[in-house]
């Protein structure tokens, strides 16, 4: 494993120079692109008079003030350019460089996909195209000329406005970008290729004609239309909510099937995978739909928190990743059910970030360090980061929080800055103090809140906090936090059942029926009044959850059966929910382990009962009918036997299945009905909000059918046509029949297969079935998913949908001979010769390693260092498995087993 040389936050320094101006000539050619970047470089008062800039490319020349320099005058290591004896006045440096994008496959810089040019700068791929201070707090405004061949290359684009074009001889032609908004390298963009444009427009509420334009294959065309308009209502929302009006001329968006990540903000120009843009009635599930909204709003949100104001240093990233992830949630509660789209976040939090929180590569917020830049683009910076901001408006309310963001641009826009900047704007602008709330940027680690509560004298009830944050890798002990608890109170006396009860906080002579507490100290006791006699009171704690904690309160079963049937909370309803499914989980596996007969469940199935026969939206009803996943049910624990968990859980899922199999069998049917009524099925599928939850709740009826039916693939297998009538319901019935053994699943599989061949986005659910399926014959078919002709390993997404849902599924990833382990490892070592980013992605499939019993720990242990000695080995997973390795050593060490 190569040496890890780390960076800190502890060691920023200011720029000794500036570009406030740069100048970019971009000639394509079949087997190269010839680039030369010519900067104005101002020294800053205090430069030392050598200039460093960071680069990879092939360097052809270099000329200081038009005078070109002699290779002695200069000197080339480690991917840094150092030119000693700059003058201290402004000068101009022009470098020149030549870039083989057809040969890089790391998906960084200038690279080739079908054909075409695009670019990836974000965070330090710009130094793959030239040499430059590659850091996000040296801005500048770019102008950009391209020129190629005009029938190989016809569309020619990059940041800003297009200020000129025309026509070369050869065949070839030029055209040249004008980006008027200072910028850092990490934002900008290139493009060139053969591709087709969708076109629309949208009005500002300042009356100006923004030009929208979306580029695509010619195949894609069609699959453009649901993210334009999904970007003039991303645009109307920020204008409605935010006061943030859009500041060019065009706003162009380039799909493209080879990207590492979901998109990029780049300014003008945005660069997105096909997989979070492209979107039809034929191809995309309800949920596809809902990403490709919410990302495409993600990006255009971008342009104000992410461009205009960007990010001093990358230990800042959250700044404008974390902000902005609230943003496009809160887009998308206001364009859907806002109750479910709050439930989604947090499951999705704490199946993926928690357990980043607890393991060996947990970090703040905002990392003291790092070895590899491409490793911070966590959720922890953006998922956990998104709610540190909810909590800004938690404690502030909308009209504070607003406030707040309007200092923040007054006194930011146009600069670099950091995550003090933004917490001194909400505080300043709102006379807050929220000097204790920094430590949610600097301590990693989920807090922990174990609450108990008492009923006094009738008409008093008193909590009881304490707070503590586990030790993680960077930080033994941690400070108490100030966290924003949310807090109602319910009565479950007979006469009164599920009634709120108003109560006075402390000092406080007003009668409320929710607050806010603010805590502040290791332990608390808060008293609320409230007038009657009451016998029985119910805490609702964390409501909306109001703070990214574990939260443990003594509930008994019947004040969870108050929660879940009144509390006014959905939030507090589905937590309700999902604690009588973890005790009933954690109640199986105590009896696996003990050779004991399974619980019967019964104050489970009660509740169950009432979800199902409760008057509540179609969407909300399947939430409270999803069980925790073993991630979720595992994070924090130790000494894990992953199949225990998952046969618990399995058979959680079977106890419900066959106890309500006729009443799924009839919700099924009268969801049917109501979306059929809805939508009227004459017509072709269209999404929308409230038929994707009736289309949510038959998929989960039918999952639960099929588990206490599996006979009935027949049925599915007959009429599968008639029931697959667009691609939400296809997806369903596939994922219902997935794990059958039947040879129906395979036939279904490969028709669905034969369908789509041709339709990459699509075929990424064909190998993520693959992967995800718990059959005994998934390991083979895995391995003959690699060979398939429409698998690339080249290819992030294709990468990700079937390793990553391999590494997710539960028996054979940690199948207890340890070939799960072995298969991905191998797999990994294959991508990261040629890109480290999606390498060290998957490589965070084994940061379970320190929580698995040791049989198991041991097997994958063996396989990280045998990724861990290859001296080739790139720094992105090295730096992941370094930290994997030492945290199961210790642990190892700590009981004796080394």
């Amino acid at each position: 494993m190569p040496q890890q040389i780390a960076h800190y936050l502890k060691d920023y320094r200011a720029p000794e120079y500036l570009v406030p101006h740069i100048r970019l000539n971009f000639d394509v050619y079949e087997d190269h692109t010839a680039v030369t970047a010519e900067l104005s470089i101002q020294p800053q008062p205090d430069a030392g008079g050598t200039l460093v800039l960071q680069g990879s490319a092939e360097l052809v020349s270099l000329e200081l003030n038009g005078q070109r320099l002699p290779e002695t005058a200069y000197t080339l290591a480690n991917n840094t350019l150092s030119i000693p004896n700059i003058p201290a006045r402004p000068f101009t440096l022009s470098v020149a460089t030549r870039l083989y994008p057809h040969q890089n496959k790391s998906l960084m810089g200038l690279y080739a996909s079908s054909g075409n040019l695009y670019t990836q700068c974000e965070p330090e791929g710009f130094r793959k195209i030239t040499y430059h201070p590659d850091r996000p707090d040296v801005m500048g405004i770019y102008t950009t000329r391209i020129s190629a061949d005009r029938a190989r290359f016809p569309v020619l684009l990059s940041n800003g406005n297009r200020t000129g074009h025309g026509t070369l001889p050869d065949n070839r032609h030029w055209a040249e970008w004008h980006d008027p908004f200072a910028k850092p390298s990490y934002l900008f963009a290139l493009v060139a290729g053969d591709l087709v444009c969708t076109r629309d427009s949208f009005t500002t509420r300042s009356g100006r004609q923004v030009a929208l334009e979306f580029f695509t294959r010619a195949e894609d065309a069609g699959k453009a239309c649901f993210g334009i308009e999904s970007l003039k209502h991303a645009m109307r929302w920020d204008e409605t909510r935010f006061g943030l009006e859009y500041d060019l001329d065009i706003f162009m968006v380039v799909a493209v099937g080879d990207f590492n990540m979901g998109a990029m903000e780049n300014k003008g120009l945005n660069i997105f995978n096909t997989a979070c843009v492209l979107a039809d009635s034929r191809t995309a599930t309800d949920a596809d739909f809902e990403r490709v909204e919410g990302v495409i709003a993600h990006e255009y949100f971008h342009n104000w928190t992410g461009n205009r104001v960007t990010c001093r240093d990358w230990f800042q990233l959250s700044l404008k990743e974390g902000l902005t992830v609230f943003r496009d949630q809160e887009f998308s509660a206001d364009r859907a059910s806002r109750e479910v789209r709050r439930i989604e976040n947090v499951s999705f939090l704490r199946a993926h970030q928690f357990p980043e929180d607890a393991g060996p590569t947990a970090h703040p917020v905002r990392p003291a360090s790092y070895v590899e830049m491409n490793n911070f683009y966590t959720l922890t910076v953006y998922e956990k980061g998104a709610e540190v901001v909810r909590m800004y408006h938690t404690f502030l309310g909308e009209e504070g929080f607003q406030k707040g963001m309007k200092l923040y641009f007054r006194r930011h826009d146009g600069q670099a800055v950091t995550c003090d900047d933004f917490r001194a704007a909400m505080a300043d602008a709102n006379g807050f103090d929220f000097e204790q709330f920094a430590l949610w940027y600097s301590q990693a680690g989920t807090p922990v809140l174990e609450v108990s509560g008492s009923l006094q004298t009738g008409n008093r009830f008193v909590l009881n906090i304490r707070q503590s944050i586990p030790p993680t890798p960077d930080m033994a002990a941690k400070q108490p936090m100030m966290i924003p608890l949310k807090i109602a109170l319910f009565s479950a006396d007979e006469d009164t059942f599920g009634q709120p009860i108003p109560f006075r906080l402390p000092e406080s002579a007003h009668e409320q029926t929710e607050a806010v507490l603010t805590l502040r100290q290791a332990e608390e006791s808060v008293a609320l009044q409230f007038e009657g006699g009451y016998q029985q009171v119910v805490p609702s704690l964390l409501r909306g959850f109001s703070a990214p904690v574990n939260l443990h309160y003594a509930y008994s079963e019947h004040e969870l059966s108050v929660l879940l049937a009144c509390d006014s909370d959905p939030f507090a309803r589905w937590e309700a929910a999902q604690t009588l499914y973890r005790r009933a989980i954690a109640a199986n596996e105590a009896a696996l382990l003990s050779g004991s007969p399974l619980p019967e469940h019964r104050a489970l199935l009660q509740a169950i009962d009432y979800v199902l026969r409760a008057d509540i939206g179609a969407a909300f009803q399947a939430a409270l009918l999803a069980i925790p996943n073993e991630a979720e049910l595992w994070a924090g624990r130790q000494n894990i036997d992953p199949l225990i968990v998952h046969r618990a859980r399995e058979a959680l899922l079977d106890l419900i299945a066959t106890h309500f199999a006729d009443q799924f069998a009839a919700l099924n049917a009268e969801a049917r009905r109501m979306e059929e009524e809805q939508s009227d099925l004459a017509e072709p599928y269209e999404y929308h909000p409230q038929q994707a939850g009736w289309r949510a709740l038959r998929n989960a009826c039918r999952a639960f059918i099929l588990r206490a039916r599996p006979g009935h693939i027949d049925q599915v297998a007959a009429n599968y046509s008639q029931m697959a009538h667009n691609m939400t319901h296809e997806w369903g019935i596939l994922s219902a029949i997935n794990h059958n053994e039947r040879p129906e699943r395979n036939r279904l599989l490969e028709q669905f297969a034969a369908k789509f061949h041709r339709d990459d986005l699509v075929m990424c659910k064909y190998f993520s079935l693959i992967a995800a399926s718990h059959r005994a014959d998934t390991p083979a078919q895995v391995a003959a998913a690699l060979e398939h002709p429409a698998f690339s390993l080249e290819n992030p997404n294709k990468a990700r949908a079937l390793l990553g849902s391999f590494s997710r599924n539960v028996p054979h990833f940690h199948a207890a001979d340890g070939s799960g382990y072995a298969f991905l490892a191998g797999q990994i070592g294959r991508i990261d010769r040629f890109n480290p980013q999606i390498a060290a992605r998957l490589t965070q499939a084994f940061n379970i390693c320190a929580q698995l019993e040791p049989q198991r720990r041991s097997l994958m242990r063996a396989e990280l260092q045998k990724l861990a000695a290859n001296p080739a080995l790139s720094k992105d997973s090295g730096e992941i498995i370094g930290k994997i390795l030492q945290a199961s050593a210790v642990l190892g060490i700590a009981r004796g087993q080394m």
